[in-house]
């Protein structure tokens, strides 16, 4: 029985979460097997927040889907990773921001080039079209 079979009989959002959990579980599987720095979905999450900008750290716990509490872990795994840097802001002492470090950011865009390959594979296997049609279609407001 392959994966295919699996999917059969599962409703909308079970085979949207089964394909995610098995993409992610691909692209981190590849990730791994190209560096010795092991980033977990969770920091790649962070790290797409932070990439280009410099948030605070509040905002960064707000806009993920992670406890604030493991997300203030996540990020200082990735401090002492040397992916992130954290800084106070100016003007306020409560506040710190976070951003990515010279390595976090070659690490970010080495991951970007992964999972587009792995895009690309699924383009070719399904076609471009559908792939773009895919796209479109889960970008959508489905007004829920």
């Amino acid at each position: 029985m392959n994966q295919n079979d699996d999917l059969q009989d599962l409703d909308l959002l079970d085979i949207i979460s089964e394909r995610h959990l098995g993409l992610r579980k691909i692209a981190e599987q590849l990730w791994n097997d190209r560096s010795n720095i092991y980033i977990s979905n969770s920091e790649w999450f962070i790290m797409a927040r932070v990439y280009k900008k410099q948030p605070t750290i509040s905002y960064v716990t707000k806009h993920v889907d992670i406890s604030r509490q493991a997300t203030h872990k996540f990020i200082k795994n990735l401090e002492s990773k040397g992916l992130v840097e954290i800084n106070n802001v100016v003007n306020n002492k409560k506040e710190k921001s976070i951003k990515l470090t010279a390595l976090g950011e070659e690490c970010y865009e080495k991951n970007a080039a992964l999972k587009a390959d792995l895009e690309q594979k699924i383009a070719d296997k399904i076609g471009i079209e559908q792939l773009n049609r895919l796209k479109e279609i889960l970008k959508l407001d489905w007004e829920l």
